[in-house]
């Protein structure tokens, strides 16, 4: 009886330790925000930008130079939820079922979720903001792990009024149950106290949490407080030119962008801006003026959050993550929703969209935009602050990507990622923990494997310094630059080394076997979905 007592006894006291040790890992905080340009804050060249949160984050953290996302909404937020190549998530186009598995357009129970592991591992989970990976309410947040749930399902939401009955457009949830905006309540303002809600209620949880903060700003339709927009009064009178320039010698400066290396030539579909006429300036300085209200309002957001965590005395123990979901939006959109403006640009009842113009400078000094595997599209802003552990005021290459957040947090979290889910085999991870990376001198991630692109027939492949690029529109005729010198992509060196081409493509084409990705001719999805 003595030694069975023993015994009971050493059990609760391995159990109290287990979950000593467990109240002591890190809390997360995983902010994304939409379609925000590679220099779009402060830490990244945006100095036009008021972002002293994010300055201070990235100041007391560190920075990567090179962080790659997927290049648009849905297959991004795919991969980042799973750490799966969007394909192998089930989301290889977008939130719309194509008829394959790897193209049903909602996440597959073979790839976990975060929250799924994360909350396993004892963590309570929460999401706030944009979800964007399954329509249908058996897909939904809490379906996927998140204990507490505010949320909108689909890719774009008007950030006044969502819900008016005259007016109906994309439904709030929260706790699956149907939310309705307050008339003249700014959407990010309510997305950031619902999570500030969630961070008080959890604080009874005596365990540690995992918040996914996923603001649809700065996407458009371009709409922000007044107040925010009047702040940038003037700032804009230069122009989308010499400030594109500007951004390029801050990112320079910063050391975000590789000295030595020549910003990416000029689009030539974007119109001077000294041949505009007075009025056309004054509107468009006007629409560059309420995107960065926008993402002004989205950092001192962050700024609530984290004063939050200070008050719940959390702050300490909590691994803050940064980053965009593809870079600015290109192209000339406004023409689908012209209909809908009934207002001056930013305010509600207006629905503009940011296009080539001023997104240009966004991703300055980088390649192309959105929804393109050029640098412009898949180049992200990549902050990690967390003191305890990760570097402060460090910029280094990482040359990381969306598949390796979940092995890194999972690393962070001592959280394992079950090869079987019952009688389910789950998708093995195929990134790698940015962990070591972040609290030592290194520069880069140690990746043996390529990194691969391929969204609506646009393909790309980055090894080591090569990276392969073909574009659906063009044929799919390759080309490839040496993103070591070039990182703007203005000197095509396929012609030179065919023998590099012909080995990416051969790489290419096992993965996407591998990853269910199918020529895109044969899927002939609506155009709407682009």
């Amino acid at each position: 009886m003595k030694t069975v007592f023993i015994l009971l006894l050493t059990g609760l006291s391995c159990l109290l330790n287990r979950s000593t040790a467990q109240d002591k890992r890190p809390n997360i905080v995983l902010i994304l925000v939409d379609d925000l340009g590679f220099s779009d804050i402060e830490p990244y060249g945006g100095t036009d930008f008021h972002t002293p949160n994010l300055t201070e984050l990235a100041q007391q953290g560190t920075r990567f130079q090179e962080f790659y996302n997927n290049s648009i909404c849905a297959p991004t937020r795919a991969t980042l939820l799973t750490g799966q190549y969007a394909h192998r998530a089930g989301m290889g186009y977008f939130n719309v079922n194509l008829g394959l598995p790897a193209y049903q357009g909602f996440l597959n129970h073979e790839s976990r979720t975060l929250a799924e592991i994360l909350q396993g591992a004892g963590y309570s989970t929460i999401i706030s903001g944009k979800w964007h990976v399954g329509d249908d309410n058996d897909q939904w947040p809490a379906q996927r792990g998140f204990e507490r749930s505010f949320n909108f399902v689909g890719g774009a939401s008007n950030f006044y009024e969502i819900n008016d009955p005259e007016n109906p457009t994309v439904p709030l949830y929260r706790n699956n149950k149907a939310f309705y905006l307050p008339k003249n309540r700014y959407l990010t303002d309510e997305i950031t106290d619902q999570a500030i809600g969630f961070l008080r209620e959890q604080a009874q949880d005596k365990k540690p949490f995992f918040l996914y903060l996923a603001f649809n700003a700065p996407h458009w339709p371009l709409q922000a407080p007044e107040e925010e927009t009047q702040k940038y009064n003037g700032v804009y009178q230069q122009g989308w030119d010499s400030l594109r320039v500007k951004r390029y010698e801050n990112a320079l400066q910063k050391g975000v962008f590789p000295k030595g290396q020549l910003i990416a030539a000029k689009d030539s579909s974007v119109q001077e801006w000294h041949k505009l006429t007075y009025d056309e300036q004054q509107y468009w300085q006007r629409r560059q003026q309420v995107f960065a209200a926008m993402v002004d309002r989205v950092d001192q957001s962050i700024g609530k959050v984290r004063q939050t965590l200070k008050e719940l005395k959390k702050d300490k123990n909590t691994i803050i993550i940064f980053l965009s979901d593809n870079g600015a939006q290109g192209g000339e959109r406004n023409r689908i929703y012209t209909s809908r403006n009934t207002e001056t640009v930013g305010l509600p009842g207006s629905y503009d969209i940011q296009n080539s113009s001023w997104s240009q400078t966004g991703n300055s000094p980088l390649r192309s935009y959105k929804d393109n595997p050029y640098e412009g599209g898949i180049g992200s802003p990549f902050i990690v602050w967390y003191p305890k552990e990760v570097k402060a005021n460090v910029v280094k290459r990482g040359t990381g990507h969306l598949i390796d957040i979940a092995p890194t947090l999972y690393d962070f979290a001592q959280a394992k990622y079950p090869s079987k889910e019952g009688d389910l085999t789950t998708n093995p991870l195929p990134g790698i923990s940015l962990r070591q990376l972040l609290h030592t001198d290194k520069n880069q991630v140690d990746r043996q494997a390529p990194l691969f692109w391929e969204r609506a027939g646009n393909k790309a492949v980055r090894y080591g310094k090569w990276k392969l690029v073909s574009l659906f529109k063009e044929g799919n005729k390759p080309q490839l630059y040496n993103i070591d010198e070039d990182r703007g992509e203005n000197r095509d060196l396929a012609d030179q080394y065919p023998e590099i081409v012909k080995d990416l493509e051969a790489r290419y084409t096992v993965w996407a076997k591998e990853n269910g990705v199918v020529d895109y001719r044969l899927l002939k999805p609506t155009g709407q979905f682009r």
